[in-house]
């Protein structure tokens, strides 16, 4: 993880991160709010910090792509 999620996000531990990522790759990289309550209780986090996680891993994942990190139209 970047190190602003580090900064951002509680200290998370391996298993919770393999969690999220796992989520993350597999099943949405926009959770709707019954998957981010469901991956919360999984990882033991609360919703805002697994909706938090989520934001800044979707900003680097875009920033990888070549996408501006921001979510939107990539005309923008």
């Amino acid at each position: 993880m970047a190190s602003q999620t580090m900064q951002s996000c509680p200290q998370l531990s391996e298993d919770q991160v393999k969690t999220l990522e796992y989520n993350f790759n597999n099943v949405s990289k926009h959770p709707d709010m019954t998957t981010l309550m469901l991956v919360a209780a999984e990882c033991g986090l609360s919703e805002e910090d697994t909706e938090l996680w989520f934001k800044l891993r979707n900003e680097q994942w875009r920033q990888a792509e070549g996408l501006p990190p921001k979510e939107g139209s990539v005309f923008q």
